[in-house]
Formats: C-alpha cells, sequence, structure tokens
C-alpha cells in the first residue's frame, strides 16, 4: 500500500443504532420502524455505551454486537463498510474515521443517521 492510498482512503466498521431523529427510521431489523420511533437519542447512546465498554473490556467482538445489533445493513458484514475515501461519508463520520489509529474505536459519533461507535479497520 503506497503512503498515498493510505491518506486517502480508509476501512472502517461501525455499529449504528437508530432514534427518533434519524433520517430513515426503519432498519433491517426494525423494517416498520416501530422500535426506532420509540427511541429517544439518550436511549441510543447509552445502549451503545453499553456496547462499547464490553468491546473495549474484551468481554464482546465489535463485529459480533454488529451483527446482531446495528441498524445498518453492513451488521450483514459485522459492520463493515469496506474502504472510503473523503467525502463519501457524512462529515462527522469522516472526520471521526480519518483521526482513528488502526484497530481505534471511537467516542460516540452523531449523524443524520442515528449515533454509531465506529472502529477504523485500515
Amino acid at each position: 500500500m503506497s503512503s498515498s492510498s493510505s491518506a486517502n482512503q480508509v476501512r472502517a466498521s461501525h455499529i449504528l443504532i437508530k432514534h427518533e431523529g434519524s433520517r430513515r427510521k426503519a432498519s433491517w431489523k426494525d423494517p416498520e420502524g416501530r422500535v426506532i420511533k420509540n427511541t429517544t437519542r439518550e436511549a441510543a447512546v447509552s445502549q451503545l455505551k453499553a456496547y462499547r465498554d464490553d468491546i473495549v473490556s474484551g468481554k464482546a467482538k465489535f463485529e459480533d454486537i454488529a451483527s446482531r445489533s446495528s441498524d445498518c445493513s453492513s451488521a450483514k458484514r459485522g459492520g463493515d463498510l469496506g474502504p472510503f475515501g473523503r467525502g463519501q461519508m457524512q462529515k462527522p463520520f469522516e472526520d471521526t474515521t480519518f483521526g482513528l489509529k488502526v484497530g481505534e474505536i471511537s467516542d460516540i459519533v452523531d449523524t443524520d443517521s442515528g449515533v454509531h461507535i465506529i472502529k477504523r479497520t485500515g
């Protein structure tokens, strides 16, 4: 991998929890959006924080929680979004991912989609 390509592209996985303020209030696990419409941002954040604690403490694997619990269709790939460059993701998501070291997991990130934790994988 040349140094120029690594600076322009990252690879990441994420866990997304949607809530009542999300742009699209439906997901693969909640196609009617019943749960999402009744989830406050605070509830979504506390859920994600609990997941993050379990991952960081080694109690759970990022990919396993993503597969079960993420509201993004990337859940089917353990949260993997594949490689992306600047300008492809929502700005807060992009900025956070580019700021992480490989293997590092972000704090809570808010986007129009919901709240996320991001793991940079490449």
